[in-house]
C-alpha cells in the first residue's frame, strides 16, 4: 500500500487540517504527536488509519482526554489488516481502499458526537429464573456470595425434571 497517496488524498478534503504518515503512531512519540496536534491545531475530531482498533483504540481515546478532547471524537479505521494484509498481492488496489476507507472514517468523525457520561447505582440482588437442579444451585452459589437473590419458577414445585425422579443414580436416593 502506497501511503503517500492515502495521505495525499485526504489532507485536501475540507475539515481535514492536517494528514500524517507515522509508522509508530501507537508509540508514546506517536501519542505525543497527537496530542501537540489537537492542541497546536485546534482539532476536534482525530482519525487514525492504523491497524485493528481492538489493541490501540483505548490509547487513542486516553490521548484525546489529555488534550482536553472528548475520547467520543476519536474513529479508528483499520488498513492494516483490511487493506495491507488482505491485498499484499495488488498495491495499487489496497492503496485504492485504503483511500476509501480512510474517507469514510473522515466522513464518519463528521458526524461523531460527545456520549454523555452517566453513573448510576446498581443494585446487588440477582433473579434466577427457573428452580430447576441449574437454578437451585446458581440461587445458592449467589446467596453464598451475600447477594440477595429472587428464584423464580413457573411450576407449582421447585426442583425441575429432578422432582420427577423416584430415584437418582449412582446413589439410589430418593429424587423427591
Amino acid at each position: 500500500m502506497d501511503c503517500d497517496r492515502v495521505r495525499d488524498a485526504v489532507e485536501g478534503l475540507s475539515d481535514v487540517k492536517i494528514a500524517r504518515i507515522n509508522k509508530f503512531t501507537c508509540s508514546d512519540p506517536g501519542q505525543n504527536l497527537i496530542k501537540n496536534d489537537i492542541l497546536d491545531f485546534g482539532l476536534n475530531r482525530i482519525v487514525v488509519a492504523a491497524c485493528t482498533p481492538k489493541i490501540h483504540e483505548s490509547t487513542y481515546r486516553a490521548v484525546l482526554i489529555e488534550a482536553g478532547l472528548s475520547p467520543y471524537y476519536f474513529e479508528m479505521v483499520n488498513i492494516r489488516e483490511h487493506c495491507s494484509f488482505v491485498h499484499s498481492d495488488d498495491k495499487k488496489r489496497a492503496t485504492e481502499k485504503a483511500i476509501r476507507m480512510v474517507k469514510g472514517g473522515i466522513n464518519r468523525a463528521r458526524q461523531l458526537e460527545v456520549v454523555p457520561y452517566k453513573e448510576i447505582s446498581v443494585e446487588k440482588d440477582a433473579l434466577v429464573i427457573g428452580a430447576g437442579i441449574a437454578g437451585m444451585n446458581a440461587a445458592l452459589d449467589l446467596a453464598n456470595q451475600g447477594t440477595h437473590v429472587y428464584l423464580v419458577e413457573k411450576e407449582a414445585t421447585i426442583g425441575g425434571k429432578m422432582a420427577q425422579l423416584d430415584r437418582i443414580y449412582p446413589t439410589d436416593d430418593c429424587g423427591i
